[in-house]
């Protein structure tokens, strides 16, 4: 028991921290923007290191289980925490765009943050790198048609008629999501899995070895990891917002931030994947966490529009449609083939890089 206290002490850390933001809760909103900045900053990184857990516990399970059920458990682990934190934060103080963009946001550094910069890393140390087609072609269609319907339809749909279209938008998602599901875990899991070579294992001494994984303590961690990243959200929103108030960043940063904190976890067991020579696993990693957070955010946050009566601003703007587009375009292009290469995983980051440029011109 003690062992595993010592090995969590970084989701303990956590939790002080949102048992004490709390009580400090009025004093950090009342000393002055430069504090509340602070403060909401240094709560970003105490989420950070909890939701680092709790992808540490969801990639034991996902080794435990192994593929593909094991990169869903890691994606829908993300986008639960991603989910969680828009949640509260619209809950707080509702932002019209911050759901769109967080998911613009999420799906640019899934598929060009992650993905191009594990092709780009494993192409320059391992060459081309192979993986199962199928589960490419799969997701990229399945993302098209989901931030079609739900995020460049909408900007066609009379104001009269949200409440229908969004109602339409949840089960649309729903049904998606099911048939996806089936298919991940049914008769067509071969599609998300790839046969690689055998290699022989060098036996490790006994102090070495990993322990086996303890099943109900990880699922655990991993609930109570989210309750303390939604305490500690709570708080953060206001900071930020108020550190934020009148500097002129742009509104899309703090949809960034809202993407990358549930993105980091995943970046890590990318990149980790691709120097081993695993695409397979940063494919249905990238590709899986982009489909997730379209399929399952959008329903999730609809049915709050709908229970509030407050619709959001769910189509994209032209600059997010067509960065979208080429994103799909180029990956579709890319992931083709059975085999990525540096020169592919530099054009996903490429683009990435014009995301990170467009977002800093408030475009």
């Amino acid at each position: 028991m003690l062992t595993s206290l010592k090995q969590e002490k970084f989701m303990l850390l956590a939790l002080i921290a949102a048992i004490a933001a709390y009580p400090l809760e009025h004093w950090m909103l009342h000393s002055g923007q430069i504090v509340a900045l602070l403060a909401g900053v240094a709560l970003i990184g105490f989420i950070v290191v909890a939701s680092m857990r709790v992808a540490h516990h969801a990639e034991q399970l996902a080794e435990k289980v192994g593929d593909p059920y094991g990169t869903m458990i890691l994606t829908l682990a993300a986008v639960l925490v991603e989910v969680v934190i828009l949640a509260i934060m619209m809950s707080n103080e509702p932002s019209p765009t911050l759901v769109r963009d967080t998911i613009y946001s999420a799906v640019m550094l899934d598929i060009n943050g992650i993905l191009g910069l594990a092709a780009l890393m494993g192409g320059i140390k391992h060459g081309e790198q192979s993986y199962n087609d199928d589960s490419a072609r799969t997701y990229s269609v399945m993302i098209l048609t989901a931030m079609g319907v739900s995020m460049v339809v909408p900007e066609f749909i009379p104001e009269a008629d949200w409440k229908i279209y969004s109602a339409f938008t949840i089960g649309a998602m729903v049904v998606l999501y099911t048939l996806f599901l089936r298919m991940q875990v049914g008769p067509h899991s071969y599609f998300f899995s790839y046969s690689y070579p055998e290699k022989r294992r060098k036996k490790l001494p006994e102090e070495e070895q990993t322990p086996p994984v303890n099943l109900v303590f990880s699922i655990g961690t991993l609930v109570f990891g989210v309750i303390v990243i939604g305490a500690l959200a709570e708080v953060m929103s206001k900071t930020l917002d108020l550190g934020l108030e009148g500097t002129g960043a742009p509104p899309v940063i703090t949809a960034i931030v809202v993407a990358a904190i549930s993105a980091a976890p995943e970046i890590l067991t990318a990149l980790r994947a691709a120097l081993a020579n695993r695409m397979q696993s940063v494919v249905n990693i990238a590709l899986g966490a982009s489909l997730s957070t379209v399929i399952l955010t959008v329903p999730v946050m609809e049915a709050m529009a709908l229970y509030t009566g407050q619709p959001f601003q769910m189509a994209m703007t032209p600059v997010q449609t067509v960065m979208v587009f080429i994103t799909l375009i180029v990956s579709a292009i890319n992931l083709n083939d059975g085999e990525t290469n540096a020169i592919e995983g530099m054009t996903h980051f490429v683009l990435f890089a014009t995301f990170i440029m467009l977002s800093l011109l408030g475009l």
